[in-house]
């Protein structure tokens, strides 16, 4: 507690005091005799007058980014560079965390020397292929003379058996050049997913960023040791956030997607009333506090944070408040008192008061509907001052 406070509350404990003691044995007299004596004060008052203000529930929340990520690697490997620190921005694709990729590397290299000699045999299954299409044309040619000759019966038997025994030796000759090529085919397409395999894991080496935005924590450092769905980055989308407020479960009914409430951000250029919508309220109640989680969505603002604490304020109706004007209120420390005009006379009554709307304050206790009260307050007006009502 400072100084000044605790001088305050003093003040104030001295104000009361003082006030017994007038209102014990004989303080009406001395206090009369005061009155009598002092100057008349000219004062404003305002009546105490009982409203309808609109009656609202307080649920406290946790601001939340629409769109967070939390970056690990999905290869075991040894941290070689981060390239960030907690609170920079970074864009789509950057590289933030580079990883030892020697093994990966060699993998890749390997399958690209798979790929070259694949690709080396092509073209001697080509020339096999040219090769074993000529003999075959040649062999059909000549089966074809061969069967016009046996037909007309002038060769034997055994020259037409052996020009059919070549045709059909050609023919499997074309077959097998064939069937090596298609084979080579094959493993060059096995080499080439290798190839993209390898490449892909080797790239895992490089972790960036999934979208543009701001790191939020770090827990990685060069020389650690990155093992698959361990936490390195963390970072949040900036623009879009949200309060997660915690509503209790008697209050739900009367809370609706898309219904207007009012917000307030307790930060640093922050504190001031926001209006936003509720945007999901989350099926399931906490076992623990017995609330539902709402989400509010939030008005772009250049300071905000996830991990604010901020309030909501959802609207339930009216009821009945006394109210006064701010002005009649004058605060002791944490104390709060009014002056109350009875009989040309302000006497200090201490009262509670709750919340504000406009110039108006919400009174709890102290006073009742119907009193006059000293608003605005002049300086230096003293308790049993006599005073005179100015329209």
């Amino acid at each position: 507690m400072t100084f000044q406070a605790i001088s305050y509350q003093r003040s104030a404990i001295s104000f009361l005091a003082a006030m017994a003691l007038l209102s014990g044995c004989g303080g009406g007299e001395i206090r009369s005799k005061a009155a009598s004596n002092a100057p008349t004060v000219s004062v404003q008052v305002a009546m105490v007058s009982s409203q309808e203000w609109p009656d609202q529930y307080e649920a406290t929340g946790t601001v939340r980014a629409h769109t967070a990520a939390v970056l690990s690697s999905k290869v075991m490997a040894y941290v070689q560079q981060v390239a960030v620190q907690v609170g920079d921005h970074v864009r789509e694709g950057q590289v933030l965390v580079t990883l030892e990729s020697q093994d990966l590397d060699a993998n890749v290299r390997r399958a690209e020397a798979a790929e070259a000699e694949v690709r080396s045999a092509i073209p001697e299954a080509d020339n096999g292929i040219a090769g074993a299409k000529a003999n075959l044309d040649l062999a059909q040619s000549t089966f074809r003379r061969m069967e016009e000759l046996a037909a007309k019966k002038s060769i034997s038997n055994q020259e037409f058996d052996e020009a059919s025994a070549r045709l059909k030796s050609a023919q499997a000759a074309y077959d097998m050049a064939r069937a090596k090529r298609t084979q080579l085919d094959s493993r060059l397409a096995q080499v080439q997913q290798e190839i993209r395999g390898a490449t892909i894991m080797r790239d895992y080496t490089r972790i960036a960023a999934p979208f543009a935005g701001l790191v939020t924590a770090k827990s990685v450092e060069p020389g650690n040791l990155a093992t698959p769905g361990a936490p390195l980055l963390t970072m949040e989308r900036e623009g879009a956030y949200r309060l997660e407020a915690s509503v209790d479960e008697s209050k739900l009914s009367s809370v609706k997607e898309g219904q207007a409430v009012e917000i307030t951000l307790e930060a640093a250029g922050l504190d001031r009333h926001l209006n936003a919508r509720v945007t999901e309220i989350v099926p399931a109640v906490d076992a623990a506090s017995r609330a539902y989680i709402v989400k509010i969505d939030l008005p772009a603002l250049p300071n905000l944070r996830s991990g604010m604490f901020g309030r909501a304020w959802f609207p339930l109706g009216t009821r009945k408040v006394f109210a006064v004007p701010a002005s009649a209120v004058v605060e002791h420390g944490q104390l709060q008192s009014a002056f109350v005009v009875e009989d040309g006379v302000a006497g200090a009554r201490l009262v509670t008061t709750g919340r504000r709307m406009q110039n108006l304050v919400e009174v709890l206790s102290g006073l009742s509907g119907g009193e006059k009260v000293v608003a605005p307050l002049p300086p230096g007006l003293a308790d049993g001052a006599r005073v005179e009502v100015r329209q």
